[in-house]
This record gives structure tokens, sequence and C-alpha cells, in this order.
């Protein structure tokens, strides 16, 4: 039995757009304050899952590319699917590493937690057909 949902062109188009700015926000802070966030990392509880994928520095710097590539990506919805994938990729790790354990700051770990959620939508749904 197959059901038909009707979606708004234009809310599509929002959420893509405001989910799209805390990437390209956080990839250009990444890239500016390296050390900054390097700093974050090692105080997270969970640090040894950045140390796991590499230099710290490298990596803050090859995220914040990646933000900022996949991030204008998903903005102008130019394969949205893929930049999604490739920002919940990002997100994942970033989210176990700085959020996880910081139990007296719960408000940034279910922040992330719904911008997972607003991936997820654009990789479950093929929104580019929708959009033509």
């Amino acid at each position: 039995m197959s059901t038909h949902i009707s979606i708004s062109r234009r809310s599509i188009q929002v959420l893509r757009i405001l989910v799209s700015g805390i990437f390209l926000v956080a990839g250009f802070n990444h890239l500016i304050h390296v050390e900054k966030t390097a700093q974050r990392i090692e105080q997270a509880s969970f640090k040894g899952i950045a140390h796991f994928f590499g230099e710290p520095q490298w990596l803050i710097i090859l995220s914040g590319i990646a933000m900022l590539s996949a991030g204008f990506l998903f903005l102008i919805g130019y394969k949205t699917k893929w930049a999604a994938i490739v920002l919940m990729a990002i997100l994942i790790p970033i989210t176990l590493t700085v959020q996880v354990g910081q139990i007296t700051t719960l408000g940034p770990l279910f922040k992330n937690i719904a911008i997972l959620g607003g991936l997820l939508f654009f990789i479950l749904n093929d929104t580019d057909k929708l959009l033509k």
C-alpha cells in the first residue's frame, strides 16, 4: 500500500538553508580557530575518538574544508543527499568526541541530534526530484 505525502517545496528549501548554516559557520570557525578547537578536543571526555582518526589539528582543518564545501552544496541544493551524507559523517564523530560525556551541557548534544535528524530527512528523501 503506497501512501502519498504532500510536502511544500518551500519548506524543503527553508529546512535545507537553515540546516546548512551551522555547517558553514562551524567550517569557517574550524579554519580560523584551529588551536581553540584543538583545545576543546583535548578537554573532551572522549578525545581518544579524535586521536584514533589522526592529529586533531589536521582533522580540524580537513573537517572545516569539508563542512564548508558540503555545507555550500547543501545550501544551494546540489547533490543534496550526498552533501548530507558527508555532513553526517563529519557530525557523528564530532558529536561523539566533544558532546557525549559533557553531562552538564546536554543542550549541544541534543542540538547535534536534531541536526542529524534534519540531515537524515535529506538522505532518506530524494528532495532533488521534489524540487524540479
